[in-house]
């Protein structure tokens, strides 16, 4: 008995799906219109709402990177990262006649504000942890608190459970 042969089956093409951008406009800030905002600025103190949302756009969207999306205190790097950025634009630390892109120039202050917020953290979360355990080790050796103590014997319903002090 001969085996039928399997009938070959067409190529079927199968549309890729558009992957909407999420948020690439939302944060997103045109270097040129950034530095002529600047000049302005420099020229003559008017901090336009243009170079205002330009700022808060850098720091909101670094916020948004692989390396800071999951802290808690997100929003506190942020603020620190628009301090940072708005004193620097008052005391006029960017060279506009440098071929520098203000948009890096402005990104990398808010990047260090972010890391200095993040060292600001981690120290006070390590003066907590250090203050927690030598409070936990103060109590244990004053005796001021009561420690539940497992009895030994596993199975044992009638074991005696007891409290030292």
């Amino acid at each position: 008995m001969s085996e039928p042969t399997p009938t070959p089956t067409p190529a079927v093409k199968v549309k890729a799906r558009a992957v909407p951008k999420v948020g690439k406009d939302k944060h997103y800030v045109n270097a040129e219109e950034l530095k002529q905002a600047i000049t302005k600025f420099y020229q003559d103190d008017d901090c336009t709402n243009y170079l205002c949302e330009s700022i808060t756009k850098i720091a909101q969207g670094l916020s948004f990177a692989p390396s800071f999306i999951n802290y808690s205190y997100k929003e506190d790097m942020v603020g620190d990262a628009m301090v940072k950025m708005f004193s620097a634009l008052k005391r006029k630390k960017f060279n506009i006649e440098s071929d520098t892109s203000p948009f890096s120039y402005f990104t990398t202050i808010a990047f260090h504000a972010f890391i200095n917020r993040i060292k600001k953290e981690k120290k006070h979360h390590e003066t907590i942890t250090a203050y927690h355990a030598s409070k936990y080790e103060e109590l244990l050796t004053t005796g001021e608190v009561n420690i539940y103590v497992k009895p030994l014997v596993e199975h044992d319903d009638e074991a005696n459970y007891t409290w030292s002090e």
